[in-house]
């Protein structure tokens, strides 16, 4: 779309134990239940010895309430922490879901219950009986006395509490098999473990339900698809977030696009058959996407069974969710067929002709095949809100059951807003189903970097308007989980939505619960914060590194320089030993292996900060000997830095620079090297363009958002952008006239191959200053000589890289007034 515009090896179904199991078998490890997110709390009583009763013991003081993602609907404390014996009893009945089975018992086992009872009634026996099954069983329902169970699909009660006498008591109650499962995904993450290393369950009583019927992601990225190992492996993640589908549309899978028609090889089909099993044992739907629109004949008897009878071998593996994306293809009939029935090709025309496609398939495929679900679409007009002949067409012509899929007011829109949801459903006569394209990075702008902020942007609300949302993630899948996370607490709770604390919890998850390594992955996923869009980003890069830079800046404009340096030395430690701390071994190693050059890179980046530290230190004290020997270490390292490639690639820009902290690191390290270089020359160099004032040659298309404003407007998310012309310039008019020691250009992709800096006095005549035939198309600095004070700094274009205009973020002028 943008590059154009086993956990469980148990069955699925109920899993009734008649008779007492001893030393239940685990199924799976623990690492396949994902870490479980405990908190700390006072020391508990010892349990009982492995395979033996045990005294119950007192209760615990409550500890602090573990996080819970995604955020519940409802939870409190009731009462004390329960502590897990070493022996627990399950109570199980005709409709326990085996997944949900299977995956308590490990919790169990894992968290010092040495033997687990699977019964079908309660004995009373242990210290601890936990009810797992239906809502309204009648042992479920004592147990979760006061504590509402919902009646809305997936919804589930939970409540951990202490019995008659000083029994422990746990209830999962769920409205279907898939509310079981999160309700043991929720206990998961109520486990406490204390100092000493014993373990309990935080006392709360949790009810709980989506807002969104469809959560997860569809893969429908281009460039080299997940494999199947990435695969299996989110699937098994989906399940720990409650997210429930999963869109298998990779756009280079020829089997899925350009060769249609044809069925997949048995390897590959073996290969789709075993996802398929590992998502229902998640409870996650997978949905097989065809996408036919480059060649199909919509009306042609050929093609429609040639769709069925793809299709038909995906039902035979165990698929019942089906998808025909149209998105990415010309509006056009490829047949005499659509000519003859629809006329020439029009909007209106191949609007009615791909709505009645996919109201045979839901027809005559879908509702009548026992248990497929409603078959989703993309429309080719899929990322806008206007009125058009296509979408009229739509409305009059599509079957009501079929889902449209939307990806919200541009392809990677800024924001998603109820009003924008109303008026689409308006538009499609349906709630619609939101493809949002975060994180993926297919498109040039998203060029050699790992897009690691949270999700974000999308208003509360939206749950009344949308049939779900589901994320176009990154061709790097486990970093892609950082933004998954996020989804999938927005979707099942947008109004309890918080963008940073849920950040904060994804970063927890793939450090394992491990302090230091989350900490890491917090440094390190703010310095890939930046998120892309065909304009301005919609989220800034690297805000809290940023704001340590204000600080410094306000520290140091107050006078308290040496204290300015070493707070943000502070912060650069951080940076510089990130990367080592996430590859310790906590994070998920496939993350490590992903984000290994950007890795690779923060370190030398790290490493750079410190050192130019270190110079503007040795200045203050007055050793300018040192000061020089330590900017030329960090230039070095800085240089070392810029040159780490992502290689080999899979992402379709190719091999690519790495993109860390661009527009905020780099300009910084460029701002205090100029203050190091210049300290006996013009004193206190600073960046005098941002009070000055920009005009240019021209604007692309007379956007107010590529104004010339933007090149001076000390925001790297903005920028300029000009005509599509070769002598295109953009200047800045200082204050007052001024001594320039160094113009930085940060550049967009459209960059220059040549250009040349020029200064005037007075507005009129130009003196070249500089000439550059060897930008970097990155952050260009550029250092003057200028005999005389300077009014006006131009950047004068030569030769364009691209076919399109200039474009840059911001260009600095470093100097001081004259006097």
């Amino acid at each position: 779309m943008l590059s154009d515009c086993l956990r469980r090896a148990g069955a699925a179904t109920a899993t009734v134990a008649t008779a007492t199991v001893v030393a239940v078998a685990l199924t799976t490890s623990m690492a396949a239940a994902g870490p479980p997110l405990a908190g700390s709390g006072p020391p508990a009583s010892p349990p009982g010895q492995p395979g033996q009763p045990g005294p119950p013991g007192p209760a615990g003081p409550p500890s602090s309430t573990p996080v819970v993602s995604p955020t519940p609907q409802s939870m409190e404390r009731i009462g004390p922490d329960v502590v897990v014996p070493g022996r627990v009893e399950v109570v199980t009945g005709e409709h326990t879901d085996g997944p949900a089975l299977d995956t308590l018992v490990d919790l169990l086992r894992e968290h010092g219950a040495g033997r687990v009872d699977v019964v079908d009634e309660p004995h009373g026996r242990t210290p601890l009986t936990v009810h797992l099954g239906r809502a309204g069983r009648p042992d479920i329902d004592a147990a979760l006395a006061d504590t509402r169970a919902p009646d809305s699909a997936e919804g589930y009660a939970l409540r951990v509490d202490r019995a008659g006498g000083r029994l422990g008591s746990v209830a999962l109650g769920g409205s279907d098999a898939a509310g079981q499962y999160y309700a043991v995904q929720t206990l998961r993450q109520l486990f406490v473990t204390t100092d000493d290393g014993d373990h309990r369950l935080a006392g709360v009583a949790v009810s709980d339900h989506p807002s969104m019927p469809l959560r997860g992601t569809i893969e429908g990225f281009y460039g080299q698809p997940w494999s199947h190992q990435d695969r299996l492996d989110q699937l098994e993640f989906y399940g720990d977030v409650k997210a429930n589908t999963y869109i298998y549309a990779p756009k280079d899978d020829p089997y899925h696009r350009e060769r249609w028609r044809e069925p997949y090889p048995p390897e590959k089909r073996a290969q789709l058959a075993e996802l398929v099993d590992t998502a229902t044992a998640n409870h996650v739907r997978f949905t097989f996407a065809l996408s036919p629109g480059n060649t199909i004949c919509y009306s042609g008897a050929d093609d429609r069974a040639a769709l069925l009878e793809k299709f038909q071998s995906m039902y035979d593996i165990g698929v019942r969710a089906f998808s025909i994306p149209l998105d990415d293809i010309e509006l056009q009939f490829g047949c005499a067929e659509d000519r003859e029935r629809y006329g020439e090709a029009t909007q209106a025309t191949v609007g009615r002709a791909q709505a009645e496609l996919l109201s045979y398939v839901q027809r005559e495929f879908v509702a009548t095949h026992d248990g497929a679900r409603a078959l989703q679409t993309v429309p080719t007009q899929y990322g806008d809100l206007k009125e058009t002949p296509y979408k009229q067409a739509w409305r009059e012509h599509l079957d009501q059951a079929v889902v449209v899929m939307w990806t919200g007011n541009a392809v990677v829109p800024r924001r998603i807003t109820v009003e924008q949801a109303e008026r689409i459903s308006e538009l499609y006569g349906r709630e619609v189903f939101v493809w949002d394209n975060y994180p993926v990075n297919d498109y040039g702008n998203t060029r050699g970097r790992l897009l690691l902020a949270p999700y974000d942007n999308r208003e509360p609300g939206l749950s009344d308007h949308l049939a779900g949302i589901v994320s176009n993630p990154m061709n790097q899948a486990a970093a892609s989980k950082v933004a998954i996370f996020g989804f999938a607490d927005f979707t099942w709770n947008d109004r309890g939505y918080d963008a940073r604390s849920s950040w904060r919890e994804a970063m927890r998850y793939l450090a394992d619960d491990d302090p230091a390594a989350t900490e890491a992955l917090l440094v390190f996923g703010d310095l890939n914060h930046l998120a892309p869009s065909f304009g301005e980003p919609w989220q800034p890069q690297a805000p809290a590194l940023a704001a340590e830079i204000d600080r410094f800046w306000q520290r140091w404009s107050d006078g308290d320089r040496a204290d300015a340096v070493a707070d943000l030395r502070a912060y650069a430690e951080k940076i510089e030993a990130a990367p080592a701390t996430i590859r310790a071994g906590a994070v998920d190693p496939r993350f490590v292996a992903e984000a290994a050059p950007w890795l690779d890179a923060t370190e030398l980046w790290g490493r750079a900060t410190l050192r130019m530290l270190d110079a503007l230190q040795a200045r203050l004290d007055g050793a300018a000997g040192d000061a020089v020997r330590l900017k030329a270490e960090s230039d070095a390292l800085a240089e070392d830095a810029a040159a780490v490639v992502v290689d080999p690639p899979v992402n379709r820009w190719g091999r690519a620079p790495v993109r860390i902290a661009d527009g905020v690191l780099d300009t910084f390290l460029v701002e205090l090297g100029l203050r190091v270089e210049f300290w006996d020359v013009v004193g206190d160099a600073r960046n005098l363009a941002p009070a000055g004032t920009a005009s240019a040659s021209s604007v692309e298309q007379d956007l107010d958002r590529l104004a010339a404003r933007h090149v001076n407007d000390d925001d790297p998310n903005t920028r300029w952008a000009s005509g599509y012309d070769d002598d295109s310039w953009v200047q800045v008019e200082l204050p007052s006239p001024s001594d320039v020691v160094a113009v930085t250009v940060s550049w967009e992709s459209a960059c220059a191959d040549s250009y040349r800096i020029e200064t005037s006095a007075d507005g009129k005549t130009f003196t070249t200053a500089a000439e550059v035939t060897d930008s970097t198309c990155g952050l260009d600095v550029i250092r003057l000589d200028t005999d005389e004070p300077v009014r006006y700094v131009r950047m004068q274009g030569v030769q364009r890289a691209t076919d399109w205009g200039y474009s840059i973020w911001e260009m600095g002028i470093y100097g001081t007034p004259a006097e």
